[in-house]
C-alpha cells in the first residue's frame, strides 16, 4: 500500500496532479478541490498522503495535504453510497473544519451541495458520522477532533441547528455561528430565542 509519495510537483490537470520521483516514474494522484497542496508550483519538491483504491477496471491514487484529511476521507467512504469520487467532491466542498461542523449539527443543506451528493446522500452521512464526529470536540481554527467535549447535543437540536443557519445567512462564519448559538445555556428555546441570544454574545 502506499501511504504517501514524496518528489517533484511536475504537471498539473483539473482534478489531479503529477508527482515525479527520485526513480524517474510519474504518479498521477487526484486530489480534492481547493486542497493546499495546489499551492505549489511546478518544480517544487512534496510530500503527499495518498489512499490507493484498487477495483476491476484499474488502480487509482487519491492525495491529501495532511494525515488528517486522509483519514477523515477514509471515514467518508465508509458510508453507504458514497465513493472515492463523492468524499473528494465533499471535501472539496467547504474547508475540513466546516464540513465537521456541519456533520455535527445536521447540516444536510449544507453538505448536499457537494458536486454529486444528493440530499439522502447527505442525510446518510450525518446518519452515520454525526456519532463519530459529535460526540467530540472540535477545535474550529483547525479542524482538529478534541476529546472529551459534548459536541452533539447542540447538533441534535433542531431549533440551535435553524439558529445557526440563520446567523450564518447575515453572514457570520459557520463555526462563529456554531460557538455563539453553543454558548447559549438554556434548553428548549425556539430558534429566534437562540438567534437572540447568540446575536449578544457577538455583539
Amino acid at each position: 500500500m502506499i501511504r504517501y509519495i514524496k518528489g517533484t510537483y511536475t504537471m498539473q490537470f483539473e482534478n489531479s496532479i503529477v508527482v515525479e520521483t527520485g526513480s524517474g516514474v510519474g504518479f498521477e494522484i487526484f486530489v480534492h478541490q481547493g486542497s493546499p497542496i495546489y499551492k505549489h508550483s511546478e518544480g517544487d519538491e512534496i510530500q503527499v498522503f495518498t489512499e490507493m483504491i484498487v477495483r476491476e477496471d484499474g488502480m487509482s491514487l487519491y492525495g491529501f495535504h495532511n494525515k488528517e484529511t486522509l483519514e477523515f476521507f477514509r471515514m467518508l467512504t465508509t458510508v453507504s453510497g458514497i465513493g472515492p469520487k463523492g468524499a473528494m467532491g465533499i471535501l472539496g466542498s467547504m474547508p475540513l473544519s466546516e464540513l465537521k461542523l456541519a456533520i455535527a449539527m445536521g447540516d444536510v443543506k449544507s453538505i448536499s451541495k457537494a458536486q454529486g451528493v444528493g440530499k439522502k446522500t447527505a442525510e446518510r452521512l450525518v446518519v452515520e458520522l454525526k456519532d463519530k464526529v459529535g460526540a467530540q470536540d472540535i477545535d474550529t481554527e483547525t479542524g482538529e477532533i478534541l476529546s472529551g467535549g459534548d459536541f452533539g447535543g447542540a447538533a441534535a437540536d433542531d431549533a440551535r441547528s435553524e439558529a445557526i443557519s440563520a446567523l450564518m445567512s447575515l453572514g457570520y462564519a459557520r463555526a462563529e455561528a456554531f460557538k455563539a448559538v453553543s454558548a447559549v445555556g438554556d434548553e428548549g428555546l425556539t430558534s429566534e430565542e437562540y438567534i437572540k441570544k447568540a446575536l449578544k454574545a457577538l455583539f
